[in-house]
């Protein structure tokens, strides 16, 4: 099996005295979708902070490509190709969809690239181009800020929370995009509270309960653990 892109071993990590991730170990295998599933407060979205570089853990190891990066600032590990997409969809509100699109040019692509890639996949946005991005729906929100984390060509693309706020119908849309996303070769790494949302293009899916992660399978396999001892029926 090839290198995984992204690996956590044995990460510990926190806020000041309070640890909240206590030994996690995680793998994200190339041209994959891995789920990181469980309740509210289970340490998922720290672990992605560890993963990008805002949060520096206490002790372990964050390989890209099988070199530690612990340290290394998170602009410049988004250089390298860690891509993160936050909850709450960290769009410009007040700035229309081609502006949003031309943030990404600073990463080095020019604007008509950054187009062509977020227009081709999303081809809403382009519709909507000279449309203050605040006023789109949110599943167009969501497909924005998709198109500009997609505009440098990202080896790892992190989301968190896909489905927040959103209609069934919507995520539906969105994970089957996530799932072509994968295909052409950018591995993902997706935390979900929600786990069924998910399920369905996930290639392996992690439970993490108190900063640990607890279980690592097919989704089949986590499935049938999840109502029983995890997140409820």
């Amino acid at each position: 099996m090839s290198e995984p892109l992204l690996e956590l071993r044995g990460v510990r990590a926190g806020y000041g005295s309070i640890e909240v991730l206590h030994g996690v170990d995680l793998v994200v295998p190339p041209s994959s979708v891995v789920a990181l599933l469980g309740p509210n407060g289970a340490g998922k979205t720290t672990t992605l902070s560890v993963a990008c570089g805002l949060v520096q853990p206490t002790a372990g190891s964050v390989l890209v490509a099988g070199r530690n990066v612990v340290g290394v600032a998170p602009e410049l590990l988004a250089q390298r190709g860690l891509v993160t997409i936050p909850e709450g969809r960290g769009i410009f509100p007040n700035l229309t969809v081609r502006e949003n699109l031309q943030m990404a040019t600073f990463a080095g692509a020019a604007l008509a690239q950054v187009e062509e890639v977020a227009f081709g996949r999303f081809p809403r946005l382009a519709e909507r181009r000279n449309q203050v991005a605040g006023t789109l729906s949110g599943g167009e929100q969501q497909m924005l800020a998709l198109a500009r984390g997609l505009a440098v060509d990202p080896a790892v693309l992190m989301l968190d929370e896909l489905s927040m706020g959103l209609a069934p119908l919507v995520v539906e849309e969105l994970y089957g995009i996530v799932a072509q996303i994968a295909r052409t070769g950018t591995s993902i790494l997706v935390v979900e509270q929600f786990a069924r949302t998910v399920l369905g293009v996930a290639d392996v899916a992690a439970i993490m309960v108190n900063g640990v992660v607890r279980r690592v399978g097919s989704p089949a396999e986590v499935e049938a653990e999840l109502s029983s001892a995890y997140l409820g029926g």
